[in-house]
């Protein structure tokens, strides 16, 4: 997986640190939604049973690999 710097630098963040790799490639690969953003970048979510089914937003860039963003979505509902 590969990751922008932007990634990079929010994942020291306490509320990003939680967030493992393996939680972030389960959402690209077997996503319960997509969505294409305006800019092209791509938006997957997936819930994660270790955090209590919590909702994990994953963006990627137009190359549809490169993860931009990852955060626990309070507003999303699946």
């Amino acid at each position: 997986m590969q990751f922008t710097q932007y990634f990079l630098h929010t994942r020291n963040r306490p509320d990003r640190a939680i967030i493992q790799e393996e939680w972030i490639r389960s959402v690209l690969e077997h996503p319960e939604k997509t969505q294409v953003q305006s800019d092209g970048r791509l938006r997957f979510w997936g819930r994660i049973k270790e955090m209590d089914n919590r909702t994990l937003r994953v963006i990627v860039l137009e190359d549809g690999t490169t993860v931009h963003n990852a955060f626990f979505d309070r507003n999303t509902k699946l």
